[in-house]
């Protein structure tokens, strides 16, 4: 019997390791600059938990079952995981927050077609307890930061307002808002077409499905709505933070007011980040506002502001993939300690000891026996290892460069 991962799971070997970890690593740096701060949640949540904020499905987490008979799920995203740390384990703290995370989640594929990956790495960030331009300015700015020190050229932001688009709906009837809603979501025209509105909200819900393009142009087209004031005091603030991303250094910034989720997760801005190259177009991350997910964990439903985003690592890793920025061998030993004789042992691992007590990383191998000098010299050369340390049983020591 050959054994193999479960379906949908993969293993990373050390290369995989070393790429996957490029990437982690310069993101941190930007969350760490940006003056974020790590947080560790629980790989497993209630089911409860998962479903409190209505923008899971049941049918995509992988479920569990404890002893207790506690329903039970792998988490399938951070940001409901985070909301119920923030408001249980944090409560008294100082707000804002800013929390980041690097970690893997699991989703079931909603079409359960084997082989489907099932297991995802993110990192992203969360910062709650701020509302507003600044916060919002805050993490579109951060995203944009990160894709720059991981030098991705090809990109653009979608950028949308759940708050503008939802309430633009409410003037279609009750019973078919919801199908309006999911045909924008999924922009599907025909679905529109065949619904039983007026011509006049049919040429309404046309319309917001095409409030996508240049800025400018997509505020003109919905200021033309006859909004009231609660709305245009919405489309003011998101023309602000439009003009303020778009004054930074050419912001790639397309809007998207038809951008709009299936589920009432995002309360304020909205956001896909996609890349564009020859090989196609791929989303990199998304993220949103989200004012009221954390009243859905808090004991006297108090809301807390947050907004955030994930960066898919293997989305990233594809879209850097062919621009040879990745590692594309797995780092070298600096040393190879070789101890001459059986009796050098105790010498050789002493002088393997001082060489890994360097202020710096030092990558020191030793030598386990059971070859000649030359195949010690080949292995060397073959795994790009600097430099051989030949030791005596008496300590004394001859350095040979593997050249």
């Amino acid at each position: 019997m050959v054994y193999q991962p479960p379906a949908g799971a993969r293993d990373l070997l050390p290369l995989d390791v070393a790429q996957k970890r490029w990437i982690e690593d310069r993101l941190q740096q930007v969350f760490h600059r940006w003056g974020y701060h790590r947080i560790i949640t629980s790989t497993l949540e209630r089911i409860d938990t998962l479903m409190a904020g209505g923008a899971i499905k049941r049918s995509t987490v992988i479920q569990l079952q404890n002893a207790e008979d506690e329903e039970l799920g792998l988490r399938p995203e951070l940001t409901a995981s985070i909301a119920r740390t923030a408001v249980t384990r944090m409560a008294g703290v100082t707000y804002p927050q800013r929390l980041y995370y690097n970690t893997n989640v699991f989703q079931r594929s909603s079409d359960y077609r084997r082989n489907q990956p099932q297991e995802f790495y993110q990192a992203g960030v969360e910062l709650l307890g701020a509302g507003g331009l600044p916060a919002d300015a805050e993490v579109l700015l951060l995203i944009a930061d990160c894709l720059q020190a991981l030098s991705i050229n090809h990109w653009y932001l979608i950028l949308g307002e759940a708050g503008i688009t939802q309430s633009l709906l409410e003037v279609f009837p009750a019973h078919l808002r919801n199908q309006v809603r999911y045909a924008i979501a999924h922009l599907d025209r025909i679905a529109i077409d065949n619904l039983p509105l007026t011509e006049e909200l049919r040429s309404r819900a046309r319309i917001i499905l095409d409030l996508r393009g240049n800025s400018g142009d997509v505020l003109q087209k919905v200021s033309s709505l006859d909004l009231d004031a609660p709305q245009q005091e919405a489309v003011n603030n998101l023309k602000s933070l439009v003009d303020l991303l778009e004054n930074r250094s050419q912001f790639p910034l397309i809007l998207d007011l038809s951008l709009i989720q299936t589920f009432d997760y995002y309360t304020g801005i909205s956001f896909e980040v996609v890349s564009d190259t020859g090989l196609g177009t791929r989303v990199l991350g998304r993220g949103g506002r989200y004012d009221q997910l954390l009243g859905q964990y808090h004991p006297q439903g108090n809301n807390i502001p947050g907004i955030g985003f994930a960066l898919f690592i293997e989305d990233l890793y594809q879209a850097l993939a062919y621009s040879q920025q990745l590692p594309q061998t797995t780092p070298a030993s600096n040393w190879l300690v070789v101890p001459e004789n059986n009796h050098a042992y105790d010498a050789a691992f002493a002088y393997a000891e001082k060489l890994r007590n360097s202020t710096e990383l030092v990558r020191v191998e030793m030598n386990l026996g059971g070859q000649d000098a030359e195949a010690i010299r080949q292995y060397a050369r073959d795994r790009s290892i600097a430099q051989i340390a030949w030791v005596k049983a008496d300590g004394s020591t001859t350095i040979e460069s593997n050249n």
